[in-house]
């Protein structure tokens, strides 16, 4: 486990999911807002398919890791952030998730903050998150961290945030 604090002052602990996270993964996707799941998916399903969750808890050494968030000792997940390479491994893409409880406090802040880090320590060159034009709050977020934001061609529903290093 990774200790990490908000700028805020809250404290959490990060490690890397593992299949055994899968239930896990389940009951804190079950948790988060509808919304917040249509984010992170891009799609409306009620709930996360075990597809999604087996892929999720997938692990690529610095091609494909999530990273679980939890309050110092306790095992419920509050917040998830995948981070995936692309083939040549310059492109990484992000996606972070909160439990609603836990919204307001800077996790996603420092999360994005601990992943972009993880990111040039791969050797990635250039971080992106795909967002759906409504997900206001993550886009001011990442503005704020940096990315530029631009259309998605052929998708006015989406946009695409990018940070280069």
């Amino acid at each position: 486990m990774i200790a990490l604090e908000t700028r805020y002052g809250f404290r959490f602990d990060i490690r890397l999911a593992t299949h055994a996270d899968e239930p896990g993964l389940a009951a804190f996707f079950a948790e988060v807002t509808d919304d917040d799941r249509r984010f992170r998916f891009l799609s409306a399903a009620a709930q996360v398919s075990p597809g999604q969750l087996h892929e999720l808890a997938d692990f690529a050494y610095h091609r494909h890791e999530t990273f679980l968030a939890f309050v110092p000792g306790n095992d419920e997940i509050i917040a998830a952030a995948t981070l995936a390479a692309d083939p040549d491994g310059r492109t990484g893409e992000v996606a972070i998730s909160i439990l609603p409880d836990f919204k307001g406090k800077g996790i996603g802040w420092t999360l994005l903050d601990y992943v972009a880090q993880e990111a040039r320590s791969w050797g990635v060159t250039r971080l992106q998150s795909i967002e759906s034009r409504e997900n206001r709050a993550a886009i001011s977020l990442e503005r704020e961290m940096g990315f530029s934001a631009r259309a998605v061609e052929g998708d006015p529903g989406l946009v695409l945030l990018e940070r280069a290093f």
